[in-house]
């Protein structure tokens, strides 16, 4: 599905951004439609909003690939980290994820999902064909961290939970779909920005034979 993207962001400059799109917010969400378009080109723009609405939620409306904490720095990550979970900050948390292997490297929440622990960076290098495992840090890259949003979602690799089981033919479950990427934590929050940028998305799309 095709849509008018001066249209798209007219309207979510004022419904998602507060009247000013900054270059790297646009930049960001160019790369995820653009990333959307090529590994669904018959968009479901449901599912396309989800993750537009995700990726505004967990980089803190940057639409930018984040660490963990929204620190500036591996570094400062682990360091954080390191503090908020010695102080019982994080009661979900019983090994400390982040901390360096002996390889040196850290496993903690990069990219416009957080993809955190060994395991799913192993999971998402067999998905996605990059290799996250030899090289972590890829994960904020942009192009890197968009293939992961979308072939994660999709295939349910965060969770178990995917995305057609949220939205189909009979179903849309706007709250529910938090559990693909982290239960019900914010869920109705998440939801109503879904639905801002479902709404943006339907009035921008271009329908087969209508000029621009």
């Amino acid at each position: 599905m095709a849509y008018d993207e001066a249209r798209f962001f007219a309207s979510v400059r004022v419904s998602m951004f507060g009247g000013r799109l900054r270059a790297a917010q646009l930049a960001g969400t160019k790369t995820i439609l653009a990333g959307c378009a090529k590994a669904m080109p018959q968009s479901e723009a449901r599912w396309l909003a989800y993750m537009l609405a995700t990726s505004f939620h967990e980089t803190a409306a940057t639409m930018q690939p984040v660490r963990e904490t929204l620190a500036a720095s591996d570094a400062e990550a682990i360091a954080r980290l390191d503090r908020a979970f010695a102080a019982g900050r994080l009661p979900m948390v019983r090994k400390p994820y982040w901390q360096r292997d002996t390889d040196g490297k850290s496993w903690l929440g990069r990219g416009f999902v957080q993809l955190t622990h060994r395991r799913n960076y192993e999971a998402m290098s067999v998905l996605t064909g990059i290799d996250l495992v030899e090289r972590p840090e890829r994960a904020m890259e942009t192009e890197v961290a968009t293939a992961i949003l979308i072939h994660g979602m999709i295939a349910g690799s965060f969770t178990g939970r995917r995305l057609a089981d949220f939205f189909g033919a009979q179903r849309e479950d706007w709250e529910g779909a938090r559990a693909i990427i982290n239960g019900s934590d914010r869920a109705r929050l998440v939801a109503g920005h879904a639905r801002a940028f479902h709404r943006a998305l339907v009035a921008a799309r271009i329908e087969p034979g209508r000029a621009r």
